[in-house]
C-alpha cells in the first residue's frame, strides 16, 4: 500500500524541492510519518533566507484546514514579515535589555504568524438555531475549544514547514506583554493570542531544548485501553 503523503498536491519538477532533515536534504515530497517524526521545534535561522511567498501561502492555507467545533473557525493570524514589524513585535513582547542567546537566535526569523482564538465567535455560533444554546453561557463549554481549534492550526503550520524544508517553533506570548502586543498591532479585545510560529530555514547555531533530556514517554505509559 502506498505511504499517504503530507500534502495533497503534486510536487512540481520544477520546484526543485527537498526537505533539509538530519543527515541532509531529501527531494520530493516527506512521507507523512517522517513529517511528525523529524517535526521539531527549530530556534535559530538564516537571517539571509526569507520564506517564499508561496511556501508563506500554503502554511496558511493548511491552517485552515484544521478542524473547528461548529466549524466555527473562530481563529485568526497575523502575518509579521517586514523587518519593522518583527522588530516591533519583538520589542512588543520581550523585556528591555541585551538580548539572551534564546531571543537573538529567534530574532532572526524572517517570518512569524501569531494563531488568535475568539471566544465570542464561538458563543455566537452556537446561539444559532442549529445549537440552540442561546443564553452563551461560556460554562457550557468543558473546554476552550476556541484555543485548542487555534492552536491545532498552529500545529499545521508546524507541519507544513517540515514538508517544505523549512524549519518551525512555537512559544507563547507573556501573559504581562498581551496588552502590548494588542496595542502595538491594532488587535481588537475579541481575539487573544494562543502563541505564535516563527518559520525560516534553519540557522547554525540551532540549540535542542535541554528539556529533550526528560525523553519521549512511550506508548505504553500514556495509553490506557479500556479504561485507566
Amino acid at each position: 500500500m502506498p505511504v499517504a503523503r503530507v500534502t495533497g498536491r503534486t510536487p512540481a519538477p520544477s520546484r526543485g524541492r527537498g526537505a533539509r532533515v538530519p543527515g541532509g536534504w531529501q527531494g520530493g515530497a516527506v512521507e507523512f510519518a517522517d513529517v511528525v517524526r523529524r517535526r521539531r521545534m527549530v530556534r535559530d535561522y538564516d537571517p539571509d533566507r526569507p520564506v517564499p511567498p508561496e511556501v508563506r501561502e500554503r502554511l496558511l492555507e493548511h491552517a485552515l484546514r484544521a478542524p473547528s467545533a461548529g466549524f466555527t473557525q473562530g481563529w485568526a493570524f497575523l502575518v509579521l514579515e517586514d523587518a519593522a514589524d518583527r522588530e516591533l513585535f519583538w520589542s512588543a513582547t520581550t523585556t528591555a535589555g541585551a538580548p539572551d542567546g534564546w531571543l537573538t537566535r529567534m530574532r532572526r526569523a524572517p517570518l512569524l504568524v501569531v494563531p488568535l482564538s475568539s471566544k465570542a465567535a464561538y458563543l455566537e455560533r452556537y446561539a444559532e438555531p442549529d445549537k440552540g444554546w442561546t443564553d452563551r453561557d461560556e460554562a457550557r463549554w468543558s473546554v476552550p475549544y476556541w484555543d485548542v481549534d487555534a492552536g491545532m492550526a498552529a500545529l499545521l503550520m508546524l507541519l507544513t514547514a517540515v514538508d517544505e524544508g523549512l524549519g518551525a517553533c512555537f512559544f507563547g506570548v507573556p501573559a504581562e506583554r498581551v496588552d502590548a502586543l494588542r496595542t502595538a498591532f491594532g488587535v481588537p479585545d475579541t481575539h487573544r493570542p494562543v502563541g505564535v510560529v516563527s518559520v525560516g530555514y534553519p540557522g547554525r547555531a540551532d540549540r535542542r531544548s535541554p528539556s529533550l533530556r526528560r525523553g519521549r514517554r512511550g506508548v505504553e505509559e500514556v495509553v490506557h485501553r479500556g479504561r485507566w
